[in-house]
């Protein structure tokens, strides 16, 4: 029997600082896919033109265009794929050699239908390094029967992206969560693949990461998801803030503020030794002091973000429509997404 044909896809906008770091980490896989899709989403940079100069000098890839966010453009790259395995990684990252041999190796064996690689921060700056801890879990960390593949480092059955009716283009965020969870209540076979391996740059600054926050934050509230968490979070900070008003008559009270302090600091303080074993004096000092900052920005974005999706969510009646019939239809609700973003 012939070996299933795969398809590398992506979807791209805007991304002619990095486009070619990932397609090289594409052409250099040791298992090659039978195609890499590029799909372009209103680029009005020179990515287009760049992804063009790789075709022109014999590149395996097919520029197509289609799609105004990032689901609708991996959509609209799937649709023009033609293998029955799809790997789907994004821009802005470089790809382990190994990672398409590795995130498919357990749909090619029949063991899996879904595969959910892994991601692993490369900072360029001591404020990154800090981030890249503070936020980005260590392999160790990960419970792989609850992992949930994201849309950077996943590869699935054809069929299983059809039988949900493809990525949920309503959600401008969080659009790969929402599919996994889609295709695990379909009961598709999930594979947790730790060494399939993508690498990332990530936020170079406190408000670029408050910004992206707000936005995986606002599409929770759009999406309904992660209320319990979300609630916690609240509740957390308002119990913390009513001990540190309280702590003036009962400075007792401080204690319970320190202690819940550094177990909210305990882990990434840990990941960022492992990481940076290496790091000055200063420079060990400034991260120590940036990881709760962090933190506290983090978690402020989360709880602006979350109400803001809930309130967009109810102001539309075709938006709670979508969200309530997502997976429950195929492909028939594409139909007229095909005709909305063609392809070229």
């Amino acid at each position: 029997m012939d070996a299933p044909r795969i398809s590398l896809v992506c979807t791209v906008r805007d991304e002619a600082d990095n486009i070619a770091d990932l397609i090289d980490s594409m052409l250099a896989q040791s298992l090659p896919p039978d195609e890499i899709v590029v799909n372009d989403c209103q680029s009005r940079d020179a990515t287009p033109q760049i992804v063009a100069g790789y075709i022109a000098a014999g590149a395996p890839i097919r520029l197509v265009r289609g799609g105004d966010n990032i689901p609708s453009g991996r959509n609209n790259a799937i649709r023009h794929a033609r293998g029955a395995i799809i790997a789907c990684t994004d821009a802005g990252l470089r790809l382990d050699r190994h990672w398409l041999e590795r995130i498919t190796a357990p749909i090619r064996s029949g063991d899996a239908d879904v595969v959910g690689g892994f991601f692993r921060p490369a900072p360029r700056s001591l404020f990154e390094l800090a981030l890249g801890a503070t936020n980005y879990r260590d392999v160790e960390e990960i419970d792989p029967a609850r992992f949930l593949p994201f849309g950077k480092s996943c590869a699935f059955r054809r069929e299983a992206w059809e039988r949900v009716g493809g990525y949920p283009e309503w959600a401008n965020h969080c659009e790969d969560v929402v599919f996994a969870l889609a295709l695990r209540r379909h009961g598709f076979r999930f594979a947790f693949a730790p060494d399939a391996l993508v690498f990332f740059r990530p936020r170079s600054s406190l408000a670029a990461f408050a910004r992206q926050y707000y936005f995986y934050a606002r599409g929770d509230g759009v999406a309904g998801l992660w209320t319990g968490r979300h609630l916690i979070r609240y509740t957390t900070y308002t119990a913390a803030t009513i001990l540190a008003l309280a702590s003036w008559r009962h400075p007792w009270m401080l204690a319970l503020i320190a202690a819940g302090g550094a177990a909210y600091v305990h882990k990434p303080l840990w990941r960022l030794h492992r990481r940076a074993p290496a790091l000055s004096g200063a420079d060990l000092i400034r991260a120590v002091i940036l990881i709760p900052i962090i933190r506290l920005v983090g978690d402020g974005a989360k709880m602006v973000g979350y109400p803001a999706g809930v309130i967009q969510r109810f102001r539309s009646a075709s938006l709670r429509a979508a969200v309530a019939g997502y997976g429950k239809e195929g492909l028939q609700q594409h139909h007229l997404s095909d005709q909305r973003h063609p392809g070229a």
